[in-house]
């Protein structure tokens, strides 16, 4: 079994705390980048979206211009409730 020694154990620690403040100093410098292009992303997906809600409503709404549908199977078919049970009404008796 090897011994690990005192040297390649500070040398590791030095190593560590090294590329934490690199990485952290990386990040202060690119993370803001980042997320501006990301945010910038997300609203032109927002953007995109709503225009082809409006494009879609406004087809949707030429359609039903032209065209009426009655719609008659709710008349024909009545409303269908089950019965459980009888409801009672309990009073609380001191």
């Amino acid at each position: 079994m090897q011994t690990a020694s005192f040297k390649s154990v500070l040398n590791t620690i030095l190593f560590i705390i090294a590329f934490y403040y690199i990485f952290k100093f990386l990040a202060k410098l690119f993370l803001p980048l980042i997320i501006k292009k990301v945010v910038e992303k997300a609203s032109q997906n927002m953007q995109q979206q709503q225009y082809q809600q409006k494009s879609w409503n406004n087809t949707q709404q030429q359609q039903q211009q032209d065209e009426i549908i009655y719609s008659t199977e709710n008349v024909k078919k009545p409303r269908e409730t089950k019965k459980v049970g009888d409801y009672v009404d309990y009073e609380e008796i001191d």
